[in-house]
């Protein structure tokens, strides 16, 4: 009955002149450049249906509060942006990306995703939607109020961690894991709940964390993924030349944000320091230490990951 509501919907956005009218949910707020490039993927969707598809994007979750995965899945929103690694319902798949110093660069990562591509096409497709594309955050790093040289300095963090890999990974470096919404995270650091952030740059950068930490250190914990899908309803309610339309649109605004995302780290870097907070290098004892932890989250990982899993990391290995 909900599959025939939400076809039924689908079919309700066709309006004179064949135009689809659909709107996207941004998590992040309208400066955030993942919510930029989705308004320019609605732009680029509408130039190439010939205007025939309208893409509206709303930021802030302005239409879903809850779980993205499950609100495109129910027709709440035809489309949404999800933070893949924070994303209830992906299971060890949507964790791939968020993995402790598997990926140690941009090229690393964008391989990382072609190889997960398929499993991850296969989780939105269990979710009833089709995953359009997906760009990887910055590196997380980590924001203190001190500098961390080596694990040693971790027995006083409690940092927000935003999954259960990044949370294992604080608490196996020595340190405590909180689990908190973005939206609380600054009156947390205010009041010291929590005294320390794994994130990226961009994030530290929107969040202001100048104001209320003195020290990022750029650990490359990991290259986590953001994705745009879209119900699957919509989507077959869509004639053949408008979804050729938006799948070009997808991979052109994909190739677009992965170098938006490099530029992004590089001005977020350059205004977390022209703000005061100090940027370091992660030291070598500190990246040993911290690639040993990877390796051991890593392995148990792997123990009970399905074979599409471990075939994914045997190529990875590989290359």
């Amino acid at each position: 009955m909900k599959k025939m509501l939400v076809a039924a919907l689908a079919s309700a956005t066709l309006f004179a002149g064949n135009v689809v009218k659909l709107d996207l949910n941004a998590k992040y707020g309208a400066n955030n450049f993942h919510t930029k490039g989705a308004e320019k993927f609605a732009k680029l969707v509408e130039k190439y249906s010939d205007g025939t598809v309208k893409i509206t994007v709303h930021p802030g979750s302005s239409l879903v509060k809850g779980n993205p995965l499950k609100a495109v899945k129910d027709g709440t929103a035809p489309m949404t942006d999800m933070f893949i690694p924070f994303t209830a319902g992906g299971g060890k798949v949507f964790g791939i990306s968020a993995l402790p110093f598997v990926a140690n660069s941009y090229d690393d990562a964008y391989r990382l995703y072609q190889l997960s591509k398929p499993a991850y096409d296969k989780v939105a497709k269990k979710w009833n939607q089709k995953m359009l594309y997906a760009v990887s955050w910055p590196p997380s790093g980590l924001y203190t109020k001190h500098p961390v040289n080596s694990t040693a300095d971790f027995k006083d963090i409690k940092a927000r961690t935003y999954d259960k890999n990044s949370a294992k990974f604080i608490q196996m470096a020595g340190g405590s894991a909180v689990a908190l919404p973005w939206g609380e995270v600054y009156s947390a650091l205010q009041t010291g709940m929590v005294n320390a952030v794994v994130t990226s740059s961009a994030s530290g950068k929107d969040g202001k964390f100048w104001e209320v930490l003195s020290d990022f250190t750029k650990i490359n914990y990991a290259y986590p993924l953001q994705a745009v899908t879209i119900n699957l309803d919509y989507w077959n309610s869509l004639n053949k030349d408008q979804q050729a339309a938006m799948l070009k649109a997808a991979k052109e605004i994909e190739a677009a944000q992965w170098e938006a995302s490099k530029k992004e780290d590089e001005v977020a870097l350059k205004t977390l320091a022209e703000h005061g907070m100090k940027i370091h290098e992660a030291s070598p004892t500190l990246k040993k230490e911290l690639a040993e932890v990877g390796k051991k989250m890593l392995d148990e990982y792997l123990k009970d990951a399905g074979p599409e899993i471990k075939k994914i990391f045997a190529e990875y290995r590989k290359q």
